[in-house]
């Protein structure tokens, strides 16, 4: 699959603000710094799609990025980015915390037109609580997510590699069956083709579900 365009569209403070629609929606999750944007513009193709920041906490509102992609027999698909702000670090009051969380709960938790999560981690460091946590969260909420790790080109391999079987052992210690994972580099686009692959899959199986 290619991304043959992608258009930011909005900006929401919830969910019931977001764009009325019957289309996918493939939200992209963080911590704060782990490589959101730079994802996103490397899977778009678009170098400044999604503003990319040195300082955690840029993203603060729910942002919807309108796509258009067509696959290898030539159907197109139209469905929605979201980029979430990122959870962990920022420096932000408590209050203003909170609200965020709320917001990213109530999103995930009550948009009908979710799809799919994409939660990203970053590979140089060894697992965060904060990630594990996160991820047991989406686990009892029972939404499908996948993990993209994230900057595999800013360390030594063994240690990238090191770092998400660690994590994945650490999953292994509540969960049964893990999600699917994608070691990934915005710099190198490694990951970019697997992931494309996995969201047209996906949009196929929405279509499906539409029909019936």
């Amino acid at each position: 699959m290619e991304i043959r365009s992608a258009k930011y569209v909005i900006s929401s403070p919830s969910y019931q603000a977001c764009p009325v629609t019957d289309l996918p929606e493939y939200a992209f999750i963080g911590r704060s710094n782990v490589g959101k944007s730079s994802l996103i513009n490397m899977l778009t193709d678009i170098d400044r799609l999604a503003k990319t920041s040195a300082a955690p906490g840029k993203t603060q509102l729910i942002n919807h990025f309108t796509i258009e992609s067509i696959d290898e027999k030539r159907t197109v698909s139209k469905w929605w980015l979201v980029d979430l702000p990122g959870y962990g670090f920022a420096k932000v009051s408590m209050s203003q915390r909170k609200q965020w969380e709320t917001m990213i709960e109530e999103f995930l938790r009550k948009r009908e037109t979710l799809a799919h999560v994409v939660l990203l981690i970053d590979s140089r460091h060894e697992p965060q609580k904060l990630d594990l946590e996160f991820a047991n969260r989406l686990g009892k909420w029972e939404i499908p997510f996948t993990l993209v790790f994230t900057k595999a080109d800013k360390e030594n391999q063994r240690i990238v590699h090191g770092n998400v079987n660690a994590f994945l052992k650490k999953m292994r210690e509540q969960w049964q069956f893990l999600p699917q994972h994608f070691i990934t580099s915005a710099e190198k686009k490694m990951g970019r083709r697997d992931i494309l692959r996995l969201i047209g899959e996906m949009n196929e199986d929405w279509k499906k579900t539409a029909i019936r």
